[in-house]
């Protein structure tokens, strides 16, 4: 890490970065309660989780980045049983924070609980379901709300996925997105709740609030929420018609043998890629074999790369129907990262003077070349690039740098550079792992961020 820093100082991207910080610090200070500060280089370490329960078939993946926020403010939680209730039920959130991380951690660590305790021992599929979740939310933000310190800011947006032997249960209240993948293709995708909705802009102007500049009360950018109180006060009215409401908007998806995945993301990834590309690059990432939270932290160093500066948290839910690992997927991807760093040792080689990795990445951007992963392009391969540039472009300190290998947090590789070295098992292997990891970032990319 302490030679990615420095590479990045050397490029010159910190000073440019500099210059994002002191555009978004001014776009904040126009907008009551924001707050979130930019580092001067990313964290880019990774938390990773995993999990499976065979007699279901589900599987799990998933990984987390503080990216380029001076705090980390997501959390997540999954369940693979739920006491109680027979094999095939399951639990899965993320929950994005703003204002500080509390009411984040809260919903990651009860949420869980509360549906469970709102579910019973006998779930009514699916109009009991879907009234159990909206249940769970509210009780959960009423508790949240008898802790909260009077006075402070700060909430969460949600997004949760419930698993029944017969239907697929997402509920949302924010904009942390979640989509399932059948057939190939993207069925279905949550909607973002923003005052400009015109459900939410009703609900807002019946109780009191006003909506300028897209925000409620010209502060906040989403209209559904955990926590937030300062907003949730308005008289002889319930939680669920308050300026924001924590009430969740549900879906009941009936399961289908076609059914592939659900992606379950805080809005950082949703910034990045739109809901076709990151269904397009998880298939593909699925097709080579690559391990769950693997296949999340590639996903979100994409985005990193592709200029997102949120913190940002990314749970792939699969189902039997799964992609599956194919050797032709598997020989083509590997024949591209060969391709590639060819292609960067040709023009580190052509040039009368050392090109910066940021020259060679944008020349690459320039030249057509095929096989490149759909939905993610050159930007999912910039760890590739990276790792071919490093062993061109490194001073004597890197070469004697040691680096210790790291269990839980680890960054991004290849996901094809320990089948170099015979390893198939990337979820075992990268518990040694901890090689050097470059990010790429386009620097003229606004932050989207409008709550923090």
């Amino acid at each position: 890490m302490a030679a990615f820093v420095r590479l990045l100082e050397r490029l010159g991207w910190a000073a440019r970065a500099q210059q994002v910080v002191e555009q978004e610090v001014e776009e904040e200070c126009s907008v009551p309660g924001a707050s979130g500060s930019l580092l001067a280089a990313p964290r880019c370490w990774q938390r990773l989780h995993r999990g499976a329960a065979a007699t279901s078939g589900l599987r799990f993946g998933a990984s987390a980045v503080q990216g380029w926020r001076a705090r980390m403010e997501d959390a997540h939680c999954a369940r693979l049983a739920l006491p109680g209730l027979p094999s095939g039920w399951a639990f899965f959130a993320v929950l994005d924070g703003h204002g500080g991380a509390r009411a984040a951690r809260f919903g990651a660590r009860h949420l869980p609980g509360y549906v469970l305790g709102e579910l019973g021992p006998a779930p009514q599929e699916p109009d009991g379901v879907r009234q159990a979740l909206r249940s769970a939310f509210l009780q959960a933000d009423a508790q949240l709300s008898a802790l909260w310190p009077r006075g402070d800011p700060g909430g969460s947006t949600a997004v949760a996925l419930l698993v029944s032997p017969r239907f697929l249960y997402l509920a949302h209240c924010g904009d942390s997105r979640a989509l399932l993948s059948r057939s190939g293709s993207v069925a279905f995708c949550t909607e973002d709740h923003r005052p400009h909705r015109p459900r939410e802009r009703e609900r807002i102007h019946d109780a009191g609030g006003t909506v300028r500049r897209r925000r409620v009360e010209g502060s906040l950018a989403v209209s559904r929420a955990l926590g937030d109180f300062a907003y949730k006060q308005a008289p002889g009215r319930p939680p669920e018609l308050q300026l924001v409401s924590a009430e969740p908007e549900v879906a009941a998806l009936a399961r289908q043998d076609e059914d592939e995945f659900v992606l379950l993301a805080s809005d950082g990834v949703w910034d990045a890629l739109s809901g076709a590309d990151l269904a397009g690059l998880v298939t593909s990432r699925l097709r080579l074999g690559l391990d769950l939270e693997l296949l999340c932290a590639q996903l979100l160093d994409t985005c990193l790369c592709k200029g997102s500066l949120d913190n940002m948290t990314c749970m792939v839910v699969c189902f039997p129907g799964a992609p599956r690992p194919c050797e032709e997927a598997i020989s083509k991807e590997m024949a591209l990262d060969e391709a590639l760093s060819h292609k960067v040792a040709e023009l580190y080689a052509s040039a009368q003077e050392p090109p910066g990795l940021n020259t060679v990445f944008r020349t690459l951007a320039s030249e057509d070349i095929p096989g490149l992963p759909p939905g993610g392009g050159l930007h999912s391969k910039a760890a590739v690039i990276a790792e071919a540039y490093s062993k061109l472009h490194q001073t004597p300190g890197e070469c004697q740098e040691v680096r210790q290998p790291t269990l839980h947090l680890c960054p991004l590789a290849s996901p094809l550079l320990f089948q170099r070295s015979g390893v198939r098992n990337l979820g075992k292997a990268v518990e040694g792992y901890s090689g050097l990891h470059v990010t790429l970032f386009k620097n003229n990319n606004k932050n989207k961020k409008g709550k923090k």
